[in-house]
């Protein structure tokens, strides 16, 4: 046992149960349902699923060692995504990353549900599952006195799947600061014996600072020595400043009027390069005394606590890049102190989100001119990531934001393809949840609108100038069409519609006589 090992392990029994990684292979059957701690990705488990992929290959146990996982959301590629190369996930929720576990998703060799974020925990705690976790694995970074687990980067579900499992894995990661003082850790009770949250300032604190588990679970404790496989941002480009330049001068506009007070509300932001663009924008604006309530911290935030404007951020993951983690453990007391991580089910849950008066900002795939959003599936059929908690926070949030480049690049279409449709193929979050969309074009604010005054207004400012004319012309003649019929509150042609999208897709801009 290393000395920092023996340091970060405050109870004295827990000691006996040291082990090896490879010595928990034992502890796992074909067909288990096993929880892992961390979130988009960050706080999850290394030693212990590194060692399940080298005991699979080195074995040939291909597709003959398959587990039901469940995590947070998205883990680090080194461990989630291994498994999926090794068919060794049967299925997976409730968001995920990583090319492999993609590709085997698209194919149908994992069975994946995709699920709102703050639904997720509420999911498993009220049994909706039909079965227990059978192994829960969690990233712990120091054990207390009282066999209290201090957490990583994450929140995510430790808490949930500890108080499910049959058996729990610790393994606590020497190689990071031990995070005793950041977490916010409230147990998910099942109705009716819920209570409110009792939560008016992003700093409140209403938990413990561990995941509690019962003693008599814990099977095993490891040793990790591995870095959270952090994401890796790259520099903004033109399209990200705009859209982050319009957010902005819109921000200025609701102060200035007097709808958001000077230092504007609580902030959620999505994860992504737009994301971390408007972030940097924010961070070289005049706001000041800034808060956020959000799901996940990227590097641009870093940089906005050192400017002193941003006072203090709730989140439910830590989520850097390599040198990101390293500058933030650099300069730990500079940074912790102005952290809460906490569970996704308090994070993400409506009640906070809308007390708190959060404004909303997420990246979609496309929106249609009506304002309907697809977060999640390319053609109605093919998912990314999934809906995350963009939906927990546009329904619930005091001003929604969705942000999109106007066009993007495909192999088939170098020049860019339109992100903004006549009818999105799938549907994640509706036109009564989003209030703002915005583009390198231009921003829409869709307040007070009408369902054909949002869609001019959408088209007019943030569609691309190729295929803006095309748009117009197909909301013109879809007014005329269900004039005729009575039916002008939201008029489409949906035949149409879908041509016109498929070769959006396919073709990139086309003439009207082609769909007309």
């Amino acid at each position: 046992m290393s000395a920092i090992l023996n340091s970060r392990i405050c109870r004295e029994p827990f000691k006996r149960l040291i082990v090896k990684p490879e010595e928990t292979i034992k502890f796992f059957k074909n067909g288990q349902s096993v929880g892992w701690s961390g979130f988009t990705p960050s706080g999850y488990p290394k030693a212990v699923p590194i060692a399940l992929a080298n005991h699979v290959k080195e074995n040939n146990l291909q597709g003959k060692l398959r587990f039901k996982l469940l995590s947070g959301a998205s883990v680090g590629s080194e461990t989630a995504d291994i498994w999926a190369e090794l068919n060794m996930i049967e299925s997976y929720m409730p968001y995920q990353s990583g090319k492999n576990l993609n590709k085997a998703i698209n194919k149908g060799l994992i069975a994946f549900q995709d699920i709102h974020l703050s639904n997720f925990p509420d999911a498993l705690i009220n049994g909706h599952y039909k079965s227990n976790i059978d192994i829960a694995i969690i990233e712990a970074t120091e054990i207390t006195k009282e066999g209290g687990i201090i957490l990583g980067a994450a929140g995510g579900v430790a808490q949930e799947v500890c108080d499910l499992a049959e058996k729990v894995i610790i393994e606590v990661n020497t190689s990071i600061p031990s995070y005793r003082g950041v977490h916010d850790i409230v147990q998910n009770p099942a109705p009716p014996s819920r209570f409110p949250f009792l939560i008016t300032r992003v700093d409140d604190r209403i938990g413990k600072p561990h995941v509690v588990v019962d003693p008599e679970k814990i099977i095993a404790i490891v040793e990790s020595t591995h870095y959270d496989n952090g994401r890796p941002l790259s520099e903004p480009n033109d399209s990200s400043l705009k859209i982050a330049e319009h957010i902005i001068n819109f921000l200025e506009e609701e102060v200035s009027m007097k709808r958001l007070p000077q230092n504007l509300l609580s902030l959620q932001s999505g994860v992504g390069n737009i994301a971390n663009a408007v972030i940097s924008g924010l961070a070289s604006s005049r706001f000041e005394n800034v808060t956020m309530w959000t799901e996940v911290l990227q590097d641009t935030v870093l940089n906005w606590f050192d400017t002193g404007k941003l006072r203090f951020a709730s989140t439910t993951a830590v989520s850097l890049s390599v040198p990101g983690f390293q500058r933030f453990y650099k300069n730990w007391d500079h940074y912790a102190p102005k952290i809460i991580i906490r569970p996704q089910f308090i994070s993400n849950h409506p009640e906070n989100i809308r007390r708190l008066g959060v404004i909303a900002m997420n990246t979609p795939i496309e929106i249609d001119i009506y304002g309907h959003v697809n977060s999640s599936h390319v053609m109605g059929s093919r998912v990314i990531n999934g809906i995350g908690g963009s939906g927990d926070f546009l329904r619930n949030s005091f001003l929604s934001i969705t942000h999109t480049p106007s066009i993007r690049p495909t192999p088939s279409d170098p020049t860019g393809i339109s992100c903004f449709v006549p009818f999105c193929s799938h549907i994640d979050h509706t036109e009564h949840d989003v209030l703002i969309y915005v583009s390198e074009q231009g921003l829409a604010d869709c307040r007070r609108l009408d369902p054909r005054a949002r869609a001019r207004a959408i088209i007019t400012n943030c569609s691309h100038p190729d295929y803006k004319e095309q748009l117009l012309s197909y909301l013109e003649m879809a007014e005329s069409e269900c004039e005729r019929t009575g039916s002008m509150h939201q008029p489409h042609m949906l035949r149409k519609a879908f041509l016109m999208h498929q070769n959006f897709l396919e073709k990139g801009t086309m003439k009207l006589s082609t769909w007309n």
